[in-house]
């Protein structure tokens, strides 16, 4: 805390006292401390200066970096589709931003002011793999709590009527048993999860979903590990949905599942690459669900 300059001498001035002690001569200025003057700084005063504005500097980039922090971590994020269980709606390759606040649980006044919004049939969503919590799939919600679900050769029936999917492919050529009639008797090896599911889920030959759980598939339907292998997906499990793809690059899957872009064995072929295999016409293009009733 900075001194008051302007604080009275103690033996100054008293009552009573009539006389003062003599003047004391003091030396006169010099010359160039009579013409320095508060609007000229000297030269000391100069090289103090830089110091707030450096702090400044360092607090402005750290309150970006926070807010770069709190935007990746609460409101939007980016991944890349390492498989080709979405095509032909997402490729490989494909780099998603991903809107973390679409589903964020809300209550009270949060609910009113910010966009949440209920998972729905036909949502593209991004989630954490329930075998798996440190992995992060992307996939289609076919059912929510309460739906009855049931496939026949590749048909689907929700909730007992017959649903026209726009957005499915199917690229193998034959029906699988239980693949394509689903729910019937594995004929693969399933998670533990997904043979509870049958056991504890099935009635009267369809899936029944139960609260809180979500029934996802790919839309490459022929080839995708989805519900009908691992089981349901639990709403805490859902991180958000694709806002859009901010660039797609052609390169096969181990070069998304390797660790890093800029992996020495595939470093190069970015730089070769870059232009021609950079898939200029799904820049920037908006990623939405499609309804399914």
């Amino acid at each position: 805390m900075p001194l008051d300059e302007n604080l009275q001498d103690p033996s100054a001035e008293r009552s009573g006292e009539s006389l003062s002690p003599p003047p004391v001569e003091r030396p006169a200025a010099s010359p160039e401390r009579q013409e320095a003057s508060p609007s000229m700084p000297t030269p000391a005063a100069k090289s103090e200066r830089p110091a707030p504005e450096t702090r400044n500097a360092l607090s402005e980039w750290a309150i970006t970096i926070l807010l770069l922090l709190f935007g990746i971590t609460f409101l939007v994020q980016a991944y890349v589709i390492p498989t080709g269980s979405m095509e032909d709606t997402l490729l490989i390759g494909d780099h998603l931003l991903v809107d973390k606040l679409a589903y964020a649980p809300a209550s009270g006044v949060e609910k009113t002011l910010l966009p949440y919004q209920e998972v729905e049939r036909g949502d593209i969503v991004v989630f954490r793999y329930p075998e798996d919590v440190s992995q992060t799939f992307v996939k289609r919600v076919i059912g929510k709590p309460g739906d009855r679900i049931r496939f026949d050769e590749q048909q689907l029936y929700l909730n007992g009527h017959k649903v026209k999917e726009s957005f499915v492919y199917h690229k193998s050529g034959y029906i699988d048993p239980y693949r394509d009639n689903f729910p019937s008797l594995p004929n693969v090896a399933l998670a533990e999860a997904a043979n509870a599911m049958l056991t504890n889920n099935v009635k009267d030959g369809e899936l029944i979903v139960p609260p809180g759980h979500y029934f996802v598939m790919g839309d490459n339907r022929d080839n995708s590990s989805d519900s009908r292998y691992w089981g349901f997906v639990p709403r805490r499990h859902i991180i958000g949905k694709p806002l859009l793809i901010y660039w797609s690059y052609d390169a096969p899957t181990e070069r998304w599942t390797s660790g890093s872009l800029l992996n020495p064995r595939y470093f190069g072929d970015l730089i070769s690459g870059f232009i021609p295999k950079t898939r200029w016409d799904r820049a920037f293009r908006l990623i939405r669900g499609e309804h399914v009733e």
